[in-house]
């Protein structure tokens, strides 16, 4: 068994279950981020000296040597939506990459996105293509996945919309058309643990992950007012009107969408149908119906005493 795993971003949404999962299966962790404070609250859920903390920033590869020494597996998890994509998402990807090989790592896992290609018209999309090209290039034998829109009790977009939708009467969607195959934060975790546990059978591979169900964004939506109690008009926003809005108010803080994302939202961001996927990690997906419920009460009317539907 691996001993020693060091996770970039342990912290984050992601990280804190992928972090979970590599204690569940009883390796040594290593946090590495640029505020270690921000992932103390991890320590409840190891055993005495089975998890460390390390300062660490993907984009200054002079702090990454000691974060991956002795370090078995390597797993990064750092991403932004918004900000220097190329800085954070392939530079610095290629930096943990050629980290983790000087290190003698065995196994690198580049958490990615579907919707990762270096041709793609979003700054966000080419910067994940970019950065599997140069993890390749430094690892070749690591294992890439590529996630669906991630969603679990502390995400950014279920959360999002819920609460939207909880503030206003009628509802405007953009990109209402475009289609999602939402995964479970969990079954992301189980997947790197999967590989961790097995990188021979995992080398070199790239697996898309996505939920059982395929949802466009208008039925994500819906779905949520359905499940939260709240009878909402949902009105699409024509894609000439939401193009405007994205490039005028887009660079704005608090912004509803910027010009990438909209970029993004113009192709459908599900499994492709020859992709491995969570099956052949041996993980069931889990539906969003499933688990969702149990944290949305808090945007239904009255909380977890009022109606669900």
């Amino acid at each position: 068994m691996i001993e020693t795993v060091t996770v970039f971003g342990g912290d984050g949404f992601v990280g804190r279950y992928v972090v979970q999962a590599l204690l569940r299966d009883g390796h040594r962790v290593r946090v590495a981020s640029r505020n270690p404070k921000r992932g103390w609250f991890l320590k409840a859920q190891a055993n005495l000296g089975q998890i460390a903390y390390i300062a660490a920033d993907v984009t200054r590869p002079e702090t990454l040597k000691h974060a991956v020494a002795g370090a078995a597996a390597v797993i990064n998890l750092v991403g932004v939506l918004k900000g220097d994509f190329d800085a954070v998402h392939r530079q610095g990807a290629a930096n943990v990459a050629s980290a983790a090989k000087l290190a003698g790592a065995k196994c690198l896992v580049q958490v990615s996105a579907i919707g990762a290609d270096a041709g793609s018209p979003s700054a966000y999309g080419k910067s994940k293509g970019q950065a599997e090209q140069a993890v390749r290039d430094s690892f070749p034998t690591a294992t890439i996945l590529r996630p669906s829109i991630i969603f679990g009790r502390e995400d950014q977009f279920i959360n999002r919309f819920a609460n939207l939708i909880r503030m206003l009467p009628v509802v405007p969607v953009i990109g209402g058309g475009t289609k999602f195959q939402p995964v479970f934060v969990g079954d992301v975790a189980h997947a790197v643990a999967a590989v961790v546990r097995d990188p021979a059978a995992h080398s070199g591979k790239t697996y898309e992950l996505g939920g059982p169900d395929v949802m466009t964004m208008k039925e994500i939506n819906s779905w949520i007012a359905k499940s939260t109690g709240r009878h909402r008009a949902m009105i699409d926003v024509p894609d000439n009107i939401s193009a405007l809005l994205a490039t005028l108010t887009g660079w704005l803080p608090g912004a509803p969408i910027t010009h990438d994302q909209w970029l993004m939202l113009q192709k459908d961001n599900i499994v492709e149908a020859k992709s491995k996927g969570l099956a052949a990690l041996g993980i069931a997906a889990t539906p969003l119906d499933a688990v969702a419920p149990g944290w949305l009460v808090q945007y239904r009317k009255h909380g977890r005493f009022g109606a669900a539907a």
